[in-house]
């Protein structure tokens, strides 16, 4: 009765039952109550040989509340009252085990390995004496001992059948001499070495894996340990007297039994615990090749039109092809078919053909650029400039990186992830100043006085940096602690607001929640309506007029009733359970009614069309524009022709403009801030309420990174306006790493936020892989949201327009050609020239992966490397798995963020199309 873990385990196998819905932690009564209802009827009744009673309310109020709140108290006091009242009811004949399944840790949580979560009291009560006249001697040391036999021959049933544990045979010594307890002691060791010899036997048939050499001398140890044991008892057999001589051969009979179940122990353990050498080796290669090919492609994507062709298309081919081949030959030599074998051959035969195709295009743009030799030199000062300016950001990846090997880095990359980034923009500060970028042009005067004078923006990029390293400190608030630092203690905003005594800071820290919502709402709204992207009446944009405050009284509505108390509900109970389900169920319909319609029609344009004629917009290209190609032409015409009229309205005074229309410079950059913003109100409901203080450091964070990011590209005049710089690749990863911290986690299994699979779900679930998106989600929130939102490096400069797009032309212009400055097209410039656009795109996400993958591949080698180190499986083993998927995540996300931009870009086609044909 209560957990219905055990109906999984054992289907169809107790005789009578009574489960209960057991996985929604925020539930502490249902369980407790439906074995309490039950519990004492049953015992009375004795039709039952073992009865299994898992109580959850103390397991479900430290998820909840922690284990220091009244409300742990109460459940502690019941299970006391259960406990004096059950043991009334035992029978002389009963055996009453009272056990923890694990500790818990000081925020409530278990999983992990660390000394509270795997220490747990077993209480053992029996009204007739199980030890004779006293308990037993508590030994020197008791190795490799095992409760689950110990448990099994008390409850007098047969041991598991994959138990390789020794035996507490000391409980078993009785009330004799110490002769007959030595015999007792021998016949429950004879029972485990029995039971362990038939395991080992039936496991050898099937995997093949234990050593035959060991096997066979674990046999013959057990074979002559038994003849031994037969021949004594044939001895003491009828004999009312055992004589005391036999002591010393009991004894080493029974040392010979331990040694069995330790070595069979130790055979065990070293043959599960293998490593394959060459298959991490090929892994490592394959990663390795993998970033190198993302590294070069990032650098091809500009040099060549068919780059697309001979550098990823037929590779691509090859290794499907490779695949085929070796599936084939798999199937007709009749062997297994290896998913893992055939995916690594196919990986290896692409990138070969990516690396072949290389290869030979490489000499060829090697001997056009030596046909020109007036130019090799400039070309070589630029390549190195370039190489110099690449050494800061990729100097930071690379110590980043080196830092995995060190179990000491990986345990406080909470605090350097960081300190990587805030020293990369302050480097990045550096630079700009030793470029001279930050300094005007000295005058003769200024250079006999020997000073320089700081351009005005500088004072700007400073205080963006100074904003960056405030949020940069802020966010160390909100770290979870790991077992290896014992002076840590978690921050306070990890527990959610139900595990507050003091009703009043309760209240404070929800109006501050629900506040920080509202902001971000009012921020989304303002920037959007700055640049004229709520002046449509479309779908999109009703929604973000209205359904963003309406999702926010949701998740507002649904933080007052989870952090509500139980006592404090009254008669009120079970409307509040509906609450807690249907206010989240409420936020996920409307967010998904919200990305649905940015998916359908993400332009947020609002065109005013008050032609003065019927006359063309434009002059077609080669006629009426019929193809993809001919609109490419069409649309930059569009966009100045609708630039030029509004000038001449405003030079005019007059109302004659042909279309005017609101938020085309920034229709990109709006699609992903609405997207980001509804997955921000999502994570942000998988998360305790106090930690939207930490999703608003982040989002604060990542607008002052793309600012500095485009400030920095104005200071320094960069030639190439559709190309991200590294720096600004790192450092948006830095800071999804550090908010992988910021949002209360860890790379260990005990920092997993296991309530984010309830959020929404008052029972049970029928399938696991919906709470495995959640608490995936809540997770990897920083990554979902640094991943999808990696465009706008690309499209920000351009929101923006580069501070010094008109201030190269000299002051003493006259006006007609001041009048031919180029105007500020924003995001519309990206339309000129929709080749360079694709391409900046995919170096960008190249360039991301390669960030990515560097990382993941650190993480591969340490494991590798340091697969015998002591500290592999605490904090290697799970950073690489942590790691690996955060990779997938990322890499997933990066498509989708790409995949909207790439949907907008079709809807502003479409969009300019219908323009053309009215």
């Amino acid at each position: 009765m209560g957990d219905d873990t055990w109906e999984g385990l054992f289907p169809k196998k107790f005789f009578r039952s009574y489960f209960f819905p057991s996985f929604n932690v925020k539930d502490l009564h249902t369980v407790d109550d439906g074995i309490l209802q039950h519990l004492y009827p049953t015992v009375d009744s004795g039709e039952w040989d073992m009865l299994i009673a898992h109580f959850l309310g103390v397991d479900h109020c430290g998820h909840k509340h922690g284990p220091d709140h009244p409300e742990m108290a109460k459940k502690l006091t019941q299970m006391n009252e259960m406990l004096r009242s059950l043991v009334d009811h035992l029978g002389n004949d009963t055996l009453l085990l009272v056990a923890g399944d694990h500790g818990m840790t000081e925020t409530g949580d278990h999983g992990g390995d660390s000394e509270k979560e795997v220490n747990a009291a077993l209480f053992v009560y029996s009204r007739t004496p199980l030890f004779g006249s006293g308990p037993p001697e508590e030994p020197e040391t008791i190795p490799q001992v095992n409760l689950v036999p110990t448990v099994a021959l008390l409850l007098g049933v047969p041991i598991p059948y994959s138990n390789i544990g020794e035996v507490m045979a000391e409980l078993f010594s009785g009330d004799g001499d110490t002769v007959s307890a030595a015999l007792q002691q021998l016949s429950v060791y004879h029972i485990n070495a029995k039971q362990v010899d038939r395991f080992l036997h039936s496991y050898s048939l099937v995997a093949q894996d234990l050593p035959a050499e060991q096997l066979q001398h674990l046999q013959e140890l057990f074979s002559s340990t038994v003849e031994e044991h037969t021949q004594l008892l044939a001895e003491v057999q009828g004999t009312t007297l055992v004589p005391p001589e036999l002591e010393s051969r009991l004894g080493s009979l029974i040392g010979r039994f331990q040694l069995y179940l330790r070595e069979a122990r130790a055979v065990c353990t070293q043959s599960w615990a293998r490593f394959h050498p060459l298959r991490m080796v090929g892994g490592c290669i394959l990663v390795a090749a993998s970033c190198l090919l993302c590294y070069v492609a990032s650098e091809l994507a500009t040099s060549s039109d068919s780059f697309y062709r001979s550098c990823l298309l037929y590779p691509l081919l090859w290794g499907l092809m490779g695949a085929a081949l070796l599936g084939l030959a798999h199937i007709f030599t009749q062997e297994g078919l290896d998913l893992l074998l055939v995916s690594s051959w196919a990986a290896a035969a692409s990138q070969m053909g990516f690396f072949w195709h290389w290869w030979v295009q490489h000499p060829k743009r090697a001997r056009l650029v030596g046909s020109q030799p007036p130019l090799a030199s400039s070309g070589l000062r630029q390549r190195l400039r370039a190489w110099l300016g690449l050494a800061f950001p990729m100097g930071i990846l690379f110590f980043r990186c080196g830092a995995m090997f060190s179990d000491s880095f990986v345990v406080a990359e909470a605090r350097v992830a960081p300190f990587l980034l805030a020293s990369l923009v302050m480097l990045l500060v550096g630079k700009l100043h030793w470029d001279g970028h930050l300094t005007v042009p000295e005058s003769p005067k200024q250079q006999l006085l020997g000073f320089s004078s700081y351009r005005k923006d500088i004072w700007y990029l400073l205080c963006l940096v100074a904003v960056l390293l405030v949020c940069v400190r802020l966010s160390g608030f909100f770290h979870q602690c790991r077992e290896e630092i014992p002076q840590c203690r978690p921050s306070l905003f990890l527990s959610p607001l139900a595990s507050l005594r003091n009703t009043r800071a309760k209240n404070l820290f929800y109006l501050l929640c629900v506040a920080l919502l509202a902001g971000l709402v009012y921020a989304v709204r303002s920037w959007l309506r700055h640049y004229g992207n709520l002046n449509s009446s479309d779908p999109l944009v009703l929604f973000v007029r209205w359904g963003f405050p309406l999702v926010v009284l949701c998740i507002a509505c649904y933080w007052a009733v989870a952090s509500s108390t139980d006592d404090s509900l009254g008669k009120l109970q079970e409307l509040v359970q509906v609450a807690v389900v249907a206010f989240p169920w409420a936020v996920y319909g409307l967010a998904s009614v919200g990305l649905l319609l940015l998916l359908c029609n993400p332009m947020t344009v609002f065109a005013k069309d008050t032609r003065e004629s019927a006359g063309s917009i434009v002059t077609p290209y080669l006629g009426v524009p019929s193809s993809e190609v001919d609109f490419l032409h069409v649309i930059p015409q569009i966009y100045k022709r609708m630039q030029e009229s509004q000038k001449s309205r405003l030079e005019r005074g007059s109302c004659r403009a042909t279309v005017a229309a609101y938020g085309l410079g920034s229709v990109y950059s709006a699609a992903l801030v609405i997207a980001l913003t509804l997955l921000g109100f999502l994570l942000m409901l998988l998360h305790s309420e106090r930690l939207s203080f930490a999703f608003l450091l982040l989002f604060l964070e990542a607008f002052v990174l793309l600012h500095i990011h485009t400030c920095a590209r104005g200071l320094a005049g960069d030639a190439e306006p559709f190309s991200v710089p590294w720096y600004a690749v790192i450092s948006w990863l830095l800071a999804a790493s550090q908010f992988f911290y910021s949002t209360g986690h860890q790379p260990i299994f005990p920092a997993i936020h296991w309530n984010a699979a309830f959020v929404g779900f008052h029972l049970d679930h029928s399938t696991n892989l919906l709470p495995a998106v959640l608490v995936g989600a809540n997770t990897f929130a920083s990554h979902i949201l640094f991943a999808v939102g990696c465009p706008l490096l690309l499209l920000w400069p351009f929101v923006c327009e580069m501070p010094n797009s008109q201030r190269k032309k000299p002051k003493k212009e006259a006006r007609e050609e001041l009048q031919e400055v180029e105007e500020h097209m924003m995001e519309m410039r990206l339309r000129e020239s929709p080749e360079k656009f694709s391409v900046a795109l995919l170096q960008l996400g190249l360039k991301y992966l390669f960030v990515l993958g560097t990382q993941l591949l650190a993480c591969v080698c340490a494991a590798m490397i340091l697969r015998r180190h002591l500290m592999v499986w605490k904090v290697f083993a799970p950073k690489f798995l942590f790691e690996s998927l955060g990779f997938v995540v990322s890499s997933i996300c990066l498509l989708l963020g790409i995949s909207l931009v790439m949907r907008v870009d079709c809807a502003v086609s479409t969009w300019f199309s219908q323009l053309r044909l009215r």
